[in-house]
């Protein structure tokens, strides 16, 4: 038997309830002081491992002092109610003392501070403790197993392993004072081979040290959830949406499985990608619908949904021009149409004019105007799709009016001379008959157009003035009289010109004859002399 002064076993009970008010002041902190070894601590938490026992006491008053005892196994389940605070029920075995034997089951609160890879840890249990001993082999005697009570107090330090997912961690220590009251009956003197009862108040330090395992959680995982998205969000009929699921919170351990619907066009796809055909799709806005799970549990499973849109066909725009704008009558335009189909739909072309023709069936066309009456064409064009969407344009082509033909001007005809005959210088003779026929072939011809006649005199005539008015009266009488014209188209003036003479001017319809130099004849005032033939010579026939 080995005895342990009081005194060395009192300052290890001393040192280890230090430890453990450590301890429980750490557990005391809050969350913001104290680094959590992750968002989710464990639920429950079961150790198994080695425990060494220093006992300090003994059986009175026969005073045999109970020995420490160095193997043993001690084992122990907390469940915690929230992060921090949770129960322990501990059992410990110390079967191989010297001259004695523990076990021991308690329970009671824990507490724990979780921090970055280390949790430490502090409890106060109460229970049953089975103590027997003291025993001596030598001496004879011994006292058998008996049940008290046991209280213990202490704490310790895990570190979270890092294999398994931190499922387990090894306790580097966990040290307890532990107080066992224990009766044997009434107290009687050493007998040999028999017991020697009395009272055992025992003081002991527990030291403990193994593997915890980790089960559970404090925070249930958080529930998977789904969004989904599409691309793109609005298209035509026929056109192809990719859909794209995005869940969040899945476990690693488990296969997820996923699905698709929509209620617009067909969908395909069984993996977070999904397609949609939409050739069978009316125009209208649709919902598609998407389901991962990954077991029958709430929380295991989520649904997402997004719209998309599926727009009608939008018809073709057209655009319409002429080049060049303004022709002359029977000229030609290129007309030229641009057509764009929002879906690049095959476009078709066709045109129409309000005057002269247009052909062509391409992106261009060619108007003629031969035939169009002078001004402004209208021409249309108008485009088609394959889906009978249409769209027209208009544009336009000026036809030029021809020019107007020059204006006509008055000309000159032949004059006539009234110099041969001296004694009738107003005469109109047979050369002056010659021009004058020749003046009436011209009126003839042109029936609208009128005549001018202007007599002009001799600056050496004596009345001259009356000569010159008579040379042109007489030659319009002549015309009038002899060639039939009519006396309102021949107008007589009197001249500014030097000369016994008679010019005539032809002045068409529409032309104007100057009368600079020249002065109407007051036709009332001089007496037309009509022509004569000379005087024939009679000659007496001889006998």
């Amino acid at each position: 038997m080995v005895y342990r002064p009081f005194r060395s076993t009192r300052r290890y009970v001393l040192a280890a309830c230090a430890v453990s008010l450590g301890v429980a002041s750490l557990s005391a902190q809050t969350p913001s002081t104290a680094a959590p070894v992750g968002p989710n601590p464990s639920r429950v938490d079961v150790f198994l491992g080695y425990s060494y026992f220093g006992a300090h006491g003994q059986v009175k008053p026969a005073g045999i002092n109970y020995s420490s005892i160095d193997l043993g196994a001690i084992g122990s389940g907390a469940y915690y109610f929230n992060k921090y605070v949770g129960g322990e029920l501990v059992f410990a075995a110390h079967p191989d003392g010297k001259n004695d034997g523990l076990y021991t089951a308690s329970a009671g609160p824990i507490f724990r501070a979780p921090l970055q890879n280390f949790t430490l840890f502090a409890h106060g249990l109460a229970g049953g403790a089975r103590l027997g001993g003291p025993n001596s082999d030598s001496g004879g005697y011994h006292n058998p197993y008996q049940w008290g009570p046991t209280l213990t107090v202490g704490g310790g330090m895990d570190y979270d392993l890092p294999f398994f997912n931190n499922r387990f961690s090894l306790r580097l220590f966990e040290a307890d004072y532990k107080y066992v009251h224990a009766s044997y009956g009434p107290p009687v003197a050493p007998p040999t081979g028999g017991a020697i009862g009395g009272r055992a108040n025992l003081n002991g330090a527990e030291v403990s040290t193994g593997i915890v395992a980790h089960f559970g959680h404090i925070i249930p995982p958080p529930p998977v959830t789904y969004s989904c998205a599409v691309s793109p969000a609005t298209v035509f009929p026929g056109d192809p949406i990719t859909v794209t699921g995005t869940p969040l919170n899945l476990n690693p351990k488990k296969t997820a499985t996923y699905s698709w619907t929509a209620d617009g066009g067909t969908i395909s796809g069984t993996s977070t990608t999904a397609n949609i055909d939409t050739k069978s799709a009316n125009p209208g806005t649709y919902t598609v619908k998407g389901h991962v799970t990954e077991g029958p549990k709430p929380g295991e499973m989520a649904d997402c949904s997004a719209s998309y849109t599926v727009k009608a066909f939008e018809p073709p725009t057209l655009s319409c021009s002429a080049n060049p704008s303004t022709v002359a009558p029977g000229d030609s335009a290129t007309i030229t149409a641009s057509g764009v189909s929002p879906q690049n739909r095959p476009l078709t072309y066709s045109y129409s004019s309000s005057a002269g023709t247009v052909s062509g069936n391409g992106s261009t066309a060619t108007l003629t105007t031969t035939g169009a009456a002078p001004g402004t064409i209208t021409v249309t064009c108008n485009v088609v799709d394959d889906k009978g969407q249409t769209a027209s344009a208009t544009t336009t082509v000026t036809v030029n009016a021809p020019p107007p033909p020059p204006a006509p001007t008055t000309s000159q005809l032949c004059s006539i001379n009234f110099d041969r005959d001296k004694r009738r210088p107003a005469r109109v003779d047979n050369e002056a008959k010659a021009c004058l026929d020749d003046i009436a072939l011209n009126l003839q011809r042109t029936s609208d157009a009128k005549l001018a006649v202007v007599g002009d005199k001799d600056s050496a005539e004596k009345n001259g003035d009356k000569l010159a008015a008579e040379r042109a009266v007489n030659a319009k009488a002549y015309l009038v009289t002899e060639k039939g014209i009519d006396a309102g188209r021949v107008s007589v003036y009197t001249g500014s010109e030097n000369g016994k003479m008679v010019t005539t001017t032809l002045i068409p319809a529409g032309s104007t004859l100057s009368t600079t130099g020249i002065t109407p004849v007051d036709e009332s005032a001089v007496t037309a002399k009509p022509r004569t033939a000379p005087a024939t010579r009679h000659h007496k026939k001889q006998q």
